[in-house]
């Protein structure tokens, strides 16, 4: 087990979370600003998931995404917990789990240290949003926003557009809240058919203005 070197944020406090009209809001010192994924989801076109629901059925399509869901919250929580120096009674999970989790684990101990903050809560007060980043570390020597993913398959990157765009918005709040520049946004994607962990790594700065613009949307058309 890797010893993470920690600089936590002292600034950032946690903050809590409401259900308003059936989303998450983060209740800020400023008001209760929409989640991150709320927004996100809610201005982007659902067409192929729609017309992937028609095809499955909504009893298999309800399955799926449960699974997905339980996959995903689950080796969520071994990360966290690894990176917490927390005990991790992996004898205790499905072996599946495990496995999905040492892909990223084997990434943590190579390329990732100096750890600023860990599910730390950000908003902007300027664009009224909000959201929880799974990490804040230094990957490859260079400050990231770092996040979790799980997946059948190796993703193409058309298709998680999204997940870019909600790093860079919390590369943004970061910024906004503490004046800590992350240069740079990782996806490390755990797969079920793969021995290997798939790495994303982006520039926020190629995607943070189409994300404001989303927000902004958002916030017209929702009020």
């Amino acid at each position: 087990m890797k010893t993470f070197k920690n600089i936590p944020f002292n600034s950032i406090e946690d903050l809590s979370t409401v259900t308003i009209n059936g989303s998450r809001h983060y209740q800020t010192p400023h008001g209760d600003f929409a989640s991150v994924t709320t927004i996100l989801d809610k201005m982007t076109d659902k067409t192929a998931l729609i017309e992937w629901r028609k095809r499955v059925g909504d009893e298999a399509a309800n399955a799926k995404t449960k699974r997905s869901t339980d996959r995903g919250s689950a080796v969520h929580a071994m990360c966290e917990d690894y990176t917490q120096a927390k005990p991790m009674l992996l004898n205790e999970k499905m072996p599946f789990l495990v496995d999905m989790f040492k892909q990223i684990q084997k990434v943590l101990d190579e390329k990732v240290d100096n750890i600023r903050g860990i599910e730390i809560a950000l908003y902007s007060k300027q664009f009224k949003v909000a959201g929880r980043c799974d990490l804040v570390a230094d990957y490859n020597d260079i400050a990231s926003i770092i996040d979790y993913k799980t997946s059948d398959k190796y993703k193409r990157e058309d298709w998680i557009e999204n997940y870019f765009l909600q790093c860079s918005l919390y590369s943004y709040m970061l910024w906004e809240m503490t004046g800590h520049m992350t240069k740079q946004i990782v996806l490390l994607i755990a797969l079920e058919d793969s021995p290997h962990c798939q790495v994303i790594v982006k520039k926020p700065s190629a995607y943070i203005e189409k994300a404001i613009d989303m927000v902004k949307d958002y916030h017209r058309i929702h009020g």
